[in-house]
């Protein structure tokens, strides 16, 4: 019982860096384009071709 001490504040601890992170990201447009990565993977580039 007495790990709960230290396991307790770890926990909520690294549940906030989690929430800074996911906060962070929202913050500097990470999720602004969902539909242009998706599309990107389905454009043919003909720069990229390999000899």
């Amino acid at each position: 019982m007495n790990v709960l001490i230290y396991l307790i504040p770890v926990a909520l601890f690294l549940g906030g860096v989690g929430l800074a992170a996911f906060l962070w990201s929202l913050k500097s447009g990470q999720y602004e384009d969902l539909e242009g990565a998706a599309n990107r993977i389905l454009i043919d580039d003909e720069n990229d071709e390999v000899s």
